[in-house]
């Protein structure tokens, strides 16, 4: 099989886990896998780079801050084609641009354009393995980019899909996905496999197991992800394009995120555009607005309530204020205490009445909703945090998810 191996922070955190990752990666070649490898900086690395350059100058230029923490993959991955080479198999280390990881010009989160392989493929093909640093590429001007937090997994993602991998295997600290956080609710069950639809979600409702990005390049391009552990040698999950809608139950999962913020706004003229005006500057301010519910006008007047990440609360309540000013609207109010709680699953598309059975184990519980959203896959409701490990485990309940005993 032809792999890629995309080892985390935690995986490169010391010389004691680097020679653990070689020991994985021995194993796979000696086994007759042609095996390319894309690493991350050691735990911590680039946020003490960042420290030491905002130290001097909290306005630092984006592109020597790129040049800067794109050093932290290079010691990895210099370090881990030294082992390998200790265990007698030829590796060389390769920064993003000699990687031949093309991105346009946007520091700190570029994106990636091409990705020219011959020559890693040529090392697997020679049972030779390349060691990539993730994260990072250069520009049409061979500038040194970034591709923003995470983007070691789209690294891999983008590396598998170049040289035509089987599977895209990811190494992490945890060995799998779960049908919620086994923090909150500890008979939580380990999914073998997960579509890129439910996964997507997942990473966009906070699990910080993949990042976004990597999962949609995965789906278009159909690359298979095993999401594993470098600490365990267990099964992982699958995640992959199958549609498994009809051997899945009503859902997947239960997902929350705290990290949420809530803005109404009452009385302002109902208008065509009305919305656009608010939310477009939010928009431009560089923030994310999510969950959106416009409330029917009364006497020409309409009342609107939107979410944000909490770290944007502050924000985005000064500018809404300001716009709202403008607009001479009644008044805006602001809650940051709190969260989202969702429900997954691609079985929602052959299994009625999902929604309401949510609704109904939550009212039982005695929560208040005070949003709601829907997708084909997802319900999301928006409620007081204090509330959020309470749902999680009802539903959880609710919808027959606690692994067997």
């Amino acid at each position: 099989m032809r792999l890629v191996h995309k080892y985390g922070g935690t995986s490169v955190g010391s010389l004691e886990r680097i020679r653990a990752t070689a020991q994985l990666i021995y194993a796979d070649v000696q086994s007759g896998n042609e095996v390319a490898v894309v690493v991350s900086a050691m735990s911590g690395e680039t946020n003490r780079l960042l420290t030491m350059a905002h130290d001097i100058d909290a306005a630092a230029p984006a592109r020597e801050i790129d040049a800067l923490v794109s050093t932290g993959e290079q010691v990895s991955a210099a370090l881990l084609a030294i082992e390998l080479n200790r265990l007698g198999i030829k590796s060389y280390s390769y920064n993003g641009r000699q990687a031949g990881f093309c991105t346009d010009a946007s520091h700190a989160r570029a994106r990636i354009k091409d990705v020219k392989s011959e020559h890693l493929l040529a090392h697997m093909q020679a049972g030779e393995v390349p060691v990539v640093t993730g994260f990072q590429g250069a520009d049409e001007q061979g500038n040194i980019t970034t591709l923003g937090r995470g983007g070691s997994d789209t690294s891999a993602v983008a590396l598998a899909i170049a040289v035509k991998a089987d599977v895209c295997n990811i190494y992490t600290d945890v060995d799998g996905i779960y049908t919620t956080d086994p923090r909150i609710v500890p008979q939580a069950a380990k999914l073998e496999s997960i579509s890129y639809e439910e996964m997507l979600e997942f990473a966009s409702l906070g699990a910080k197991v993949l990042q976004t990005r990597s999962v949609g390049l995965a789906m278009r391009f159909n690359m298979p992800i095993h999401l594993r552990s470098s600490f365990e040698d267990v099964a992982g999950t699958m995640v992959t394009g199958e549609d498994i809608a009809m051997e899945r139950a009503e859902i997947t999962g239960v997902a929350y995120n705290r990290d949420e913020a809530k803005v109404t706004i009452k009385g302002i003229p109902d208008q065509p555009g009305i919305a656009a005006r608010i939310l477009g500057p939010v928009a431009d301010a560089g923030i994310n607005v999510d969950v959106i519910v416009q409330n029917v006008s009364a006497q020409g007047f309409t009342d609107m309530t939107f979410t944000v990440p909490r770290n944007d609360y502050t924000e985005t309540m000064a500018l809404v204020q300001r716009l709202c000013a403008d607009m001479k609207a009644e008044k805006v109010k602001g809650d940051d205490g709190v969260a989202k709680v969702s429900i997954i699953g691609v079985g929602m598309r052959s299994h009625a009445g999902v929604a309401r059975k949510m609704f109904d184990v939550l009212s039982n519980e005695n929560i208040n909703i005070q949003m709601i959203t829907t997708s084909e896959i997802k319900v999301t409701v928006v409620l007081d945090e204090k509330y959020v490990e309470l749902a999680v485990r009802a539903l959880h309940q609710a919808f027959d998810l606690d692994a067997a005993e």
